[in-house]
């Protein structure tokens, strides 16, 4: 039975993931993202071809819709833990542990979710399983998971992107150092793999980018009244 409730979160973090909402947003301005810049759905593409606050609105939407995924069943664990109460003459220090248990539980599933959300954005149902990398739904869902991690990573994506302009950099390196920073500050084993594997995720979603990167002609965002390198 538990099994079953793996899959079901698994599968409603798929369907929360695949909302095609770059795909949706830029319709709305009569342009198909699939044929037009780099032909991908996500926040980066929709920027650079209908401007920052069509690209801004994907980003947040595919962000939430992380959070959500990986939310939304740790509510449900809490919810259903908070229905059970410790057994009558446990120690203080037991009730400390079995409260814990119950948490790391719950992250668990919020685990599923998230990885869900991942795989129905990059796979969606609804756009003939074609997607965005990730990495705003993968944001959205480890902010809630390992958010001190998460922040570290946010600052790295910040930091490369204002030095290089570049956002496929930035977002490579702050899928390097979320899962670097959840093994150091000492995450459950569980949050540090998965967090590992996301990574690896998004790192391999930008295997064409890295081959850009490799060449020197990967497209920096220029400030009005500049010139790319």
């Amino acid at each position: 039975m538990e099994y079953a409730y793996y899959v079901l979160i698994g599968m409603l973090g798929y369907l929360l993931g695949a909302l095609p909402f770059g795909y949706v947003v830029a319709k709305a301005h009569g342009v198909d993202i699939f044929k037009v810049g780099s032909g991908n759905p996500g926040a980066t593409n929709v920027r650079r071809v209908l401007g920052s606050r069509a690209g801004n609105l994907v980003f947040a939407l595919d962000f939430l819709k992380g959070s959500v995924a990986a939310l939304l069943p740790i509510a449900i664990g809490l919810l259903s833990a908070s229905q059970i109460t410790p057994p009558d003459g446990m120690p203080l220090d037991q009730v400390a542990i079995f409260r814990s248990e119950v948490m790391a539980h719950a992250h668990l599933e919020g685990l599923y979710g998230l990885l869900g959300a991942l795989v129905g954005h990059s796979f969606s149902i609804f756009t003939k399983f074609k997607g965005g990398k990730g990495v705003a739904t993968a944001a959205g869902g480890l902010v809630v998971l390992i958010p001190i991690a998460c922040l570290i990573g946010i600052a790295t994506w910040l930091v490369t992107f204002l030095t290089t302009r570049i956002v496929s950099l930035g977002s490579i390196l702050a899928a390097v150092a979320v899962p670097l920073s959840a093994w150091l500050i000492g995450y459950p084993l569980a949050l540090e793999v998965v967090a590992t594997a996301v990574g690896l995720f998004v790192i391999i979603r930008h295997r064409v980018n890295i081959g850009r990167l490799l060449k020197g002609t990967e497209t920096r965002f220029v400030r009005k009244g500049s010139s790319a390198k």
